[in-house]
């Protein structure tokens, strides 16, 4: 039987009490465990595509994102518990039942990072920095627990370290990252965990940001400022509230629970305890106040599974597109009458871009199912894929009217060590080239990440 095919009679997740017991009675026993393997799920419900798992209610427990919760021996992870709505209980009492069954599921992330300033005589030093961010547990899988949070809590880190529960921590490396989402998966290896943290922690319960509504109650939980986990209480603003950053727009949910420095990648929560969104941004202004911004859960989903399924790629097998380009925003796409994407500058002679039809002055607007919409965002996607994959590539292409028509084009990807070493002009997919030229001068400052 398959590792990871842990069913009950009626093929639904059996509760952790049930695994528990299982694991007493096998303990000593040789596993029979087959070659392959099966992650995750199908979801019921047309919402959710690449096969993610919403989770079963069962005795008060939601199996949240995958099969990754069940790991393959080892110490069984618990799914965090449910609230259910009582008339008679106050909004006091459902917030701390709620921070009680969630927080085994939220940890912090501090990061370490590398900083060069210019000195009074223009050399350059350089000094290591510390950032801190939150996380949140959503599965554990082949020995690793793995971990959603921001792109920009852990992007450029030089080393990871996560805090659980129960104060203890664990280095942790990036499985994937996806920079025009803010979005990353870290992992840690259970290997490197104390038994009595594994037993304490658990897999967070998805909910359907779908179905929220104006005015629902909302609760944030991460660690706020660096000092350890903290929870905030509000209500969700608006659903699907377009927010333009430095270099991206992006559509979250937008709510007055108070999100604070150090709480990007925390969760944010509806009165039952389930993941709805990830936290991400606030406004900062004096004139502003209880505008916070977090991720949607369904929106997150596809995304977060893509990532999980990253496997790093050696630099012998690395992809190669082969044009250099810049981000256009929505605020340079409304100016200039243009389509939101990567703008192609220029197309390397002979490269993969080149062959597929890829041509100067289109813009890039999706790139292997999935929507582009800055430079670095598609350097990230390529940098995750081995040579000769082929990939759909959506362009959007000026015509003799003066509009733009949308293509899809088939792109064989090269190797990256073919690609031309010395060029000005150009840049591969991949390289650390990529121009953004582009500089808004709109006032977008105000939108703070809340790392």
């Amino acid at each position: 039987m398959n590792e990871y095919n842990h069913t009950n009679q009626d093929d639904q997740w059996k509760t952790s009490e049930e695994w528990r017991e299982e694991e007493k009675s096998s303990s000593g026993k040789k596993k029979k465990g087959g070659k392959g393997r099966r992650y995750w799920l199908k979801l019921a419900g047309s919402a959710v595509a690449f096969g993610l798992v919403a989770g079963l209610v069962m005795q008060g427990v939601n199996y949240g994102f995958s099969k990754a919760g069940i790991g393959s021996g080892g110490t069984q992870i618990a799914t965090t518990k449910t609230v259910s709505s009582s008339g008679s209980s106050s909004s006091s009492d459902d917030l701390s039942a709620v921070s009680e069954n969630v927080m085994p599921s939220i940890v912090s992330i501090t990061g370490k990072f590398e900083t060069t300033s210019q000195g009074w005589f223009g050399q350059q030093q350089s000094s290591e920095t510390e950032g801190v961010g939150s996380g949140i547990i959503i599965g554990k899988e082949s020995g690793k627990l793995l971990i959603v949070t921001n792109n920009h809590v852990v992007e450029d880190a030089k080393s990871l370290s996560v805090g659980f529960v129960d104060g203890e921590s664990a280095s942790a490396t990036i499985r994937g990252t996806d920079s025009d989402a803010d979005l990353a998966v870290v992992e840690v290896k259970t290997s490197d965990m104390k038994s009595s943290t594994q037993k304490k922690i658990a897999v967070i319960t998805l909910g359907d940001s779908d179905s929220l509504k104006t005015g629902e109650r909302a609760i944030a939980i991460g660690n706020a400022l660096g000092y350890g986990q903290s929870v905030t209480g509000g209500y969700i603003s608006a659903k699907e509230r377009e927010v333009q950053l430095t270099d991206t727009t992006m559509t979250l949910i937008q709510t007055d629970a108070a999100i604070n420095p150090g709480n990007s990648g925390g969760a944010l929560l509806n009165s039952k305890g389930e993941l709805i969104g990830i936290n991400t941004v606030k406004y900062a202004s004096e004139d502003v106040e209880g505008m916070g911004y977090a991720i949607p859960i369904n929106t997150a989903k596809p995304i977060i599974n893509s990532l999980i399924k990253n496997e790093a790629v050696k630099e012998s097998e690395q992809a190669y597109l082969g044009v250099s380009g810049q981000t256009i925003d929505s605020s340079m796409a409304s100016q200039f009458d243009m389509p939101s994407g990567v703008y192609v500058q220029q197309v390397v002679k002979g490269s993969p871009a080149q062959t597929a039809g890829i041509s100067a002055g289109d813009v890039i607007v999706k790139f292997d199912g999935r929507t582009v919409s800055t430079m670095d965002g598609l350097k990230d996607r390529i940098s995750n894929m081995k040579a000769g994959k082929s990939v759909k590539v959506v362009v959007k292409r000026q015509n003799q009217m003066g509009t733009y028509v949308s293509k899809t084009l088939t792109v064989t990807l090269g190797k990256k060590s073919d690609a031309p070493s010395t060029s000005s002009n150009s840049s591969s997919g991949d390289s650390n080239n990529y121009s953004n030229n582009y500089s808004d001068q709109s006032d977008q400052s105000s939108y703070d990440f809340a790392q």
